[in-house]
């Protein structure tokens, strides 16, 4: 642990940059980075603290020593490590583009993240996390009447196994029941092919050209029990023309989806997205 980010919500009021800042100088810390958002509409103030903290401090011993603090300001709050390497699943379908551009990543270091097993419906993906020496687990929908069923009870299995902190969804295209998706609320990422909220389902590219859109976009969000709309981590969009066909639309898409999943699991794994109701202050 180089060093401690804190993240911390409240009603806004004074003397919270003041608290918060003369706590970690009372116990020892040096601030590296402090960043703070604060929403008139709703009169709440969001932070995050970066600190180096004394020589031998565990997580559990500053949280028990900042208690009081957030007591007296009234915070809702957590405390993280860093550097964080978080124990990882990759869940993907035929769509290999943000596996393969996840898996280089983690290679080159270039994603903190800890790939511990793919996993698919399609034997797609075996070849590419053999050339990454990552684990494949295949799991097939078998048509019969409980093939659907007996499928999300094994992967459920599966990711319990592992001891993982996160789940990727990297065109993942089976819509996970409410049992799965429960227990990993913010520790589970998606990409969605389209700039949410529009364009949602299986088939986005196809609907925009024939909405005849000038933009097309890429939402990488946590997970929720709603089909796509849960907390928006990242977004980013590109020009199109009529010119451009589905294929062209859909060619584009996928470079716009690997930069904006990376781009989100980069700021999960840094400790910058506070969740707040169905919503998220993400921290530059």
């Amino acid at each position: 642990m180089s060093s401690v980010v804190l993240l911390l919500s409240c009603r806004d009021r004074p003397g919270i940059v003041a608290g918060v800042a003369g706590w970690v100088s009372a116990i020892g810390g040096n601030i590296i980075d402090a960043q703070q958002h604060t929403d008139a509409q709703d009169e709440m103030f969001f932070q995050r603290v970066q600190f180096t903290p004394p020589l031998g401090s565990a997580l559990t011993d500053l949280e028990s020593q900042f208690a009081a603090v957030a007591i007296e300001l009234g915070l809702t709050y957590r405390f993280c490590s860093l550097p964080y390497r978080p124990r990882t699943a990759i869940l993907v379908s035929k769509h290999l583009h943000c596996l393969g551009d996840l898996l280089s990543r983690a290679h080159l270091h270039d994603a903190s993240i800890d790939v511990q097993l793919v996993v698919s419906n399609h034997v797609d993906a075996a070849e590419m996390c053999g050339m990454f020496r990552r684990p494949f687990v295949h799991l097939p929908v078998e048509a019969t009447a409980n093939g659907r069923s007996t499928q999300e009870q094994r992967l459920a299995m599966e990711l319990d196994s592992h001891d993982l902190d996160l789940v990727i969804l990297a065109r993942y295209m089976l819509v996970l029941p409410s049992n799965i998706v429960r227990p990993w609320f913010g520790r589970m990422i998606n990409i969605h092919h389209s700039f949410l909220p529009s364009f949602v389902g299986a088939n986005p590219y196809r609907q925009a050209h024939d909405r005849g859109v000038k933009v097309i976009g890429a939402t990488a969000h946590y997970v929720s029990e709603v089909l796509d709309e849960g907390p928006i981590i990242a977004q980013d969009v590109t020009r199109v023309t009529h010119r451009d066909d589905v294929q062209e639309l859909s060619r584009r898409g996928r470079d716009l989806e690997t930069l904006v999943l990376a781009n989100a699991i980069r700021a999960h794994v840094e400790h910058r997205v506070l969740v707040v109701g169905n919503r998220t202050v993400v921290f530059e």
